[in-house]
């Protein structure tokens, strides 16, 4: 699913610069083509971040869950 993503994130920068090469960035018609791709573009490269974060190879790492044997504490005494 990673590589996934990550190959459609690419294809509307592709996109986008062909539109630079053509030169139709100065029509309303390449401007909103570019608006929609970067949006494209953003979805399936947030979905390669949470998965590369859900992975653990993407910032902090997960807590550690406590064990299920553990006891809780004692109520203290001080009232």
């Amino acid at each position: 699913m990673l590589i996934i993503s990550i190959l459609l994130g690419l294809i509307p920068l592709a996109g986008i610069a062909w539109i630079f090469v053509s030169g139709t960035i100065t029509t309303v018609d390449g401007l909103f083509e570019i608006l929609i791709m970067l949006s494209i573009s953003g979805i399936f490269f947030l979905n390669a971040f949470w998965e590369l974060r859900d992975h653990g190879l993407l910032g902090k790492a997960k807590p550690e869950p406590a064990p299920a044997t553990a006891k809780p504490a004692p109520p203290s005494e001080d009232s």
